[in-house]
């Protein structure tokens, strides 16, 4: 299957089951808008669940918040919003088209990177357990020349974003003979900048109602509540603050499905230290993150690091995790050293002391800054496309099964009683009424029992538990494992005993 008939199927799926439906669809639906369905929003949940028992629950120095999603908008003139956040757009003339330049060139250059990843799993194939990748990269002449390919157009792409050079921008898009996907033209417009904040009002006439914006990000929301937290919970640098939240962009190229939407949220984390110790927590950071999301069990090689060329003009280091999406890597979490720019500027615009005083050293300083921030829908994509499996089994039938993580799974136990009658509805409530209290649980006695398991495979249950008669008689009930298929008789202790310890909460957060 391709990628892009695999990225189809995972929109189909998630439509189909009720994990993500196009927003006001019943109207033709709104572009780059999307609604979470009942299984979408379960599955939602429990990644916010999973992140903020990692970021806060385990963590004794970080505390978690909920700012609001309209704020001053001189915040966003601090923040350098107003003035600097613009994506480079183009036209293409015979498509009537519209793109992000940056993104154009991005593109070109994981197609070049995806030639180099063809090459490397050809030669694993070829030399088996014999293959070294890392001597293979440095000597096959295709990849070296690959690469540099790639270094090349970096270093012009770089040197036009670090300079705003929209002429250059355009220059390199035609210097590459980049063509418009969908009319296959290379007749393009100038580049021009475009502010993405969505605007708003605030007031009861048009006449006095004062400017606002959606927020287009949740850490501004930290920053200017840092004293209030900070002496509330008498917090001792270093110490974080999470929040997460509902941001808005006014993304003109929003695309795939739910990676790039214009309302979305975000996990963040801004982690306050000492300056001068900001590479040592940035490192810190980075391994803390990975180790994270490794923990969820999706594979090691869907994850790397890439180190920003062009830094933020807040930021003395930052990188991303990306995740090997249907459609290559792409930016899956952000970690930034975001220096004392923020408390700075809010200090200078707000005209109120933002310092932080050490009752060690009896000094006060502005503290810096170490973020962390995913986006929970890009998060959300990470999990569902990589869990989304079509097998063949060994009778020769297939299955399609949702192997998410077991701990962030939407229904964490389906209960189904192997007939509609002779007394198993009724013990399979009884039993069902003692799982509800733990798990998020759903009862099933609609259809055979092959095809019952079938529907759960495609929800992404982990267990199944049958009650049949032998129930009734000695209260034993099957626990089906989703990604195995295996079956088990066990007592319903037994079953409950099993799913606990699948389930804790230290066999997955310990790293």
């Amino acid at each position: 299957m391709s990628k892009e008939d695999k990225f189809k199927k995972v929109i189909s799926h998630a439509k189909e089951y009720g994990f993500v439906f196009q927003s006001s669809e019943i109207y033709d639906g709104l572009s780059a808008v999307y609604d979470y369905g009942q299984n979408g929003t379960d599955l939602k949940n429990n990644i916010k669940d999973y992140w903020l028992k990692a970021m806060v629950q385990l963590n004794d120095n970080i505390v978690n918040i909920d700012s609001a999603i309209l704020m001053h908008p001189k915040i966003w003139k601090a923040s350098g919003h107003v003035d600097a956040f613009n994506d480079p757009l183009i036209d293409n003339k015979d498509s009537k088209k519209r793109y992000r330049a940056d993104v154009l060139i991005e593109d070109y250059i994981s197609k070049i990177d995806n030639k180099i990843q063809k090459e490397i799993s050809k030669a694993k194939k070829k030399f088996g357990e014999n293959f070294d990748k890392e001597q293979f990269v440095s000597t096959n002449s295709r990849i070296l020349n690959y690469n540099n390919k790639i270094s090349d157009i970096n270093k012009v792409f770089s040197e036009a974003l670090e300079k705003d050079d929209l002429k250059a921008l355009k220059k390199l898009i035609e210097d590459l003979e980049i063509a418009c996907p969908v009319s296959g033209s290379k007749n393009w417009t100038d580049v021009k900048q475009f502010n993405l904040m969505f605007g708003t009002k605030l007031g009861a006439s048009a006449e006095s109602a004062m400017d606002l914006y959606l927020r287009p990000e949740t850490a501004q929301g930290i920053f200017v509540n840092f004293l209030n937290v900070q002496k509330t919970s008498r917090l001792k640098i270093p110490f974080g603050i999470a929040q997460i939240g509902k941001a808005f962009r006014n993304e003109i190229v929003a695309r795939q499905f739910i990676f790039r939407m214009r309302e979305f949220e975000q996990m963040e984390m801004q982690f306050f230290i000492k300056p001068g110790t900001q590479q040592e927590w940035y490192a810190k950071w980075k391994e803390n993150r990975l180790a994270w999301h490794l923990s969820l069990g999706l594979g090691e090689d869907n994850y790397r690091f890439h180190d920003h060329d062009k830094l933020a003009h807040y930021a003395d280091a930052a990188c991303d995790i990306e995740f090997n999406f249907p459609f290559g890597f792409k930016e899956l979490e952000g970690i930034h050293s975001r220096t004392d720019f923020d408390l700075t500027s809010h200090e200078k615009f707000s005209s109120k002391k933002i310092k932080y005083f050490d009752t060690l050293s009896n000094e006060s300083f502005t503290p810096y800054v170490l973020e962390t921030s995913i986006g929970l829908d890009r998060m959300f994509l990470a999990i569902f496309s990589k869990s989304l499996i079509e097998e063949k089994l060994e009778d020769g039938s297939s299955r399609t099964v949702l192997k998410f993580p077991k701990i962030l799974a939407p229904k964490k136990v389906a209960v189904l009683p192997l007939l509609k009658k002779d007394g198993l509805p009724e013990l399979s409530k009884q039993i069902l009424e003692e799982f509800k209290w733990d798990y998020n649980c759903v009862y099933d006695e609609k259809d055979a029992i092959g095809r019952r398991y079938r529907r759960q495979d495609a929800l992404g249950t982990p267990y199944c538990l049958t009650v049949d008669h032998q129930s009734l008689e000695d209260r034993t009930i099957t626990i089906r494992d989703r990604d195995t298929m295996k079956q088990q008789r066990l007592t319903v202790q037994e079953v409950k005993n099993k799913i606990k310890t699948e389930l804790d909460l230290k066999s997955w957060l310990t790293f």
